[in-house]
């Protein structure tokens, strides 16, 4: 995978997350059509840009502990 592929992928899971519409993981993962590995892969390349994702297992998604805005 091309890195503009990689960062359109963290683009649009920063998109799910803002937006609340992650689901599970393995919603998650068809949603990204990638691995669950991969996915979680993702997530933490996420955090190492000072995401602060958290998952809520009430709402069964991901989202953001406070406003995060990413920027490459």
């Amino acid at each position: 995978m091309s890195l503009s592929q990689q960062i359109q992928q963290l683009k649009h899971l920063h998109e799910l997350i803002r937006r609340k519409a992650t689901g599970t993981p393995e919603q998650l993962a068809a949603r990204l059509e990638m691995s669950r590995a991969n996915m979680y892969r993702y997530l933490e390349e996420l955090k190492t840009f000072g995401a602060p994702v958290k998952y809520c297992k009430f709402r069964r998604c991901y989202y953001y502990e406070e406003p995060f805005e990413l920027k490459f």
